[in-house]
């Protein structure tokens, strides 16, 4: 089988800003050629952007930015990349900033189709790619190649988002942080047994009356290291909201 990236003409330059919530860095994807689109140029690191800017302009310059979400490890590099690159070309978002044109579900932007992936942030998209019978969905954080990621709200959302996705029946999953994911509607399912997984784990802990933040989080997940604990906290929250807009906690 070709190379899903070959076919559709995709490349993949990673951020050097490992840790525990970037894994291995932020996969920034840059589409295409004359012009070449970049989906998400990633933090404000010279040598990153300077990458990038070199690929893109081999490819014959940039039509157009998108954004998966705003947190900084995906869109912090935008203004210096936008220097490098001397020209003015769009950049789209989830959220009405200064400079962004805003993105809306189903509607075409670039080469891509902006598809509405809430929960892990605010204005949260994914960009649906097609070319040659092959599909792909550039994920942001809603989906990475390895691991899990923390919804900060809107876990229906979220949940419904994920099946959606596999509804798709797509190639492949290029995100945010971590490989490239070749088995989608498989990653796709394990994505949501594990949440399904954690959302009964969080109401058996209810239901055994536990109450604080801290004593669920330990009986939910399994040891966190200190600089997880706040994500694992705001996804603790959208569980229980979740579970508590559909009348399943118990009083």
């Amino acid at each position: 089988m070709a190379d899903p990236l070959e076919t559709l003409d995709v490349a993949c330059i990673r951020a050097h800003n490992p840790g525990p919530l970037t894994l291995s860095g932020t996969n920034s994807w840059i589409v295409g050629r004359d012009p070449a689109w970049i989906v998400d140029p990633g933090p404000a690191l010279d040598e990153h952007l300077e990458r990038l800017s070199r690929e893109v302009l081999a490819r014959g310059g940039a039509g157009g930015i998108a954004l998966t979400h705003e947190h900084g490890d995906h869109s912090a590099g935008v203004p210096a990349l936008l220097e490098l690159l001397g020209a003015a070309v769009p950049v789209g978002s989830g959220l009405p900033l200064s400079g962004r044109l805003v993105l809306k579900d189903g509607a075409a932007f670039g080469p891509f189709v902006a598809l509405a992936l809430p929960g892990h942030a605010p204005g949260h998209f994914g960009f649906l790619l097609s070319r040659q019978e092959t599909s792909a969905c550039f994920t942001g954080d809603a989906v990475l190649g390895e691991g899990s990621v923390f919804v900060a709200d809107d876990m229906a959302g979220y949940l419904n988002a994920l099946r959606n996705l596999k509804a798709r029946d797509l190639d492949v999953l290029c995100p945010g942080h971590g490989p490239l994911v070749r088995d989608a509607a498989a990653h796709l399912d394990r994505y949501v047994a594990h949440r399904v997984a954690r959302e009964n784990r969080v109401l058996a802990a209810w239901q055994q009356g536990l109450r604080s933040e801290g004593d669920l989080l330990d009986a939910v997940w399994e040891p966190l290291p200190d600089e997880l604990r706040t994500a694992a906290a705001r996804t603790l929250s959208a569980h229980l909201l979740k579970l508590r807009s559909e009348g399943r906690l118990p009083a």
